[in-house]
């Protein structure tokens, strides 16, 4: 009986993302390009650091905000990208990027705070703050002259003192857009009059154009800031299910996310954050590498969606999407069904994105060449059955 569970968990939708993969999980050779990560391994690097630190009986409880020399580490890398002067006092071990949110939403929100926050993005970005009551205001990218803009007006009409955070995730699951410098410079001076958090998830911040750091409102926010940054290490170091990540935030916080951490999961494993503090340590030559297969990638997913009807693409700055629109859609998720069946090619549908990204699929192109060049194969055979149906018989 759903009335016996709390309002929250009442409300709760599953991500439309894992609608299409539950059902392509139970089919044969598949070609998954629906979730956000790579096909690649993670280094041995990682894996040796965890088989050694298991040996050596690295098998207990640890302190709530993360090893005390991994967050040390975490600072350092922070302050070498960013010119910043963190320390790990500033620094708070997660059990993944996901569970970063939800801790900082947990920090920030009361019940009815207004939370302003930039789609289309991952659900759970957004999904993290309802669940801890608050109450999102989307403000939505505009495609226009071949390039998603940001509605820098309507943003700003939106960030009163009235909104307690405003969301933003760039480079940008799904559309690969990226918040120039020049905009953030805007927007923090903006948020620093009104008292107003900016919570950013940076965990693309190394996948920017494929081999450069995208622009990061850490260059320019002062110690004192309201500003949260999210990051995680399954992304540029290919650890997805390994579930780490690290929240950067002001000092005075360190003892708030302690708390929260003690009655969350208490700590993350100790293994892991040794594999995590291995590939900060050790790690750079992985994240070359992973760029320069992406470059390939995108280069690849450009060419080959040429010669796909009535269909258009965003360049994308940085992560590892393909973001693209097909013309006259306007159920993304019965097509990503119907391409599932007809071509066992697994894409997410534009509107787990929120509702600006109806009409839109995405891709995940982190994926060998060889991979990709089987989906496109795939889909161009069933790819135009599937929007006649869809779209032309209507």
């Amino acid at each position: 009986n759903m009335q016996q569970t709390s309002e929250r968990a009442h409300h709760l939708q599953s991500s439309l993302i894992r609608d299409v993969a539950e059902k392509g999980m139970q089919m044969q050779d598949i070609l998954p390009l629906w979730f956000g990560e790579g096909q690649w391994p993670t280094s041995q690097i990682a894996i040796e650091a965890a088989q050694n630190a298991l040996q050596a009986g690295d098998h207990f409880y640890q302190p709530n905000n993360g090893k005390p020399r991994l967050r040390s580490a975490l600072a350092h890398y922070m302050n070498g990208l960013y010119g910043t002067s963190k320390t790990k006092q500033n620094i708070t071990v997660t059990a993944s990027g996901m569970q970063g949110l939800a801790l900082t939403a947990l920090a920030l929100i009361d019940s009815g705070d207004r939370v302003v926050c930039i789609d289309p993005v991952w659900p759970n970005l957004g999904e993290s703050f309802k669940i801890a009551g608050g109450e999102i205001d989307p403000t939505t990218l505009v495609a226009r002259d071949g390039r998603w803009h940001l509605d820098m007006e309507q943003l700003l009409a939106k960030l009163t003192d009235k909104t307690k955070a405003l969301l933003i995730n760039s480079p940008n699951n799904p559309t690969g857009w990226v918040c120039s410098a020049e905009e953030q410079k805007i927007i923090l001076d903006h948020c620093r009059k009104q008292g107003i958090w900016i919570v950013a998830d940076d965990v693309y911040a190394r996948l920017y154009q494929h081999g450069s750091l995208a622009p990061g409102f850490q260059h320019l926010a002062n110690a004192d800031d309201l500003l949260i940054s999210i990051n995680s290490f399954s992304k540029a170091w290919s650890m997805t299910g390994w579930r780490l990540g690290w929240i950067t935030a002001p000092a005075n916080l360190e003892k708030t996310f302690a708390h929260l951490t003690e009655f969350n999961i208490a700590c993350p494993a100790g293994f892991i954050q040794e594999a995590g503090l291995a590939m900060i340590e050790q790690g750079e030559a992985e994240i070359s590498l992973l760029q320069h297969r992406l470059r390939r990638a995108l280069t690849l997913t450009r060419t080959r969606l040429k010669h796909f009807e009535d269909i258009s693409f965003i360049e994308p700055d940085g992560a590892f999407y393909c973001f693209f629109s097909i013309r006259g859609l306007t159920d993304s998720l019965a097509f990503a069904h119907a391409l599932l069946d007809q071509t066992k090619v697994g894409l997410a549908p534009g509107l787990a994105f929120g509702p600006a990204g109806e009409g839109y699929l995405r891709l995940c192109y982190a994926q060998d060449e060889q991979i990709l060049n089987k989906a496109f194969d795939k889909m161009e055979k069933g790819f135009n059955a599937v929007r006649r149906s869809l779209i032309e018989d209507k």
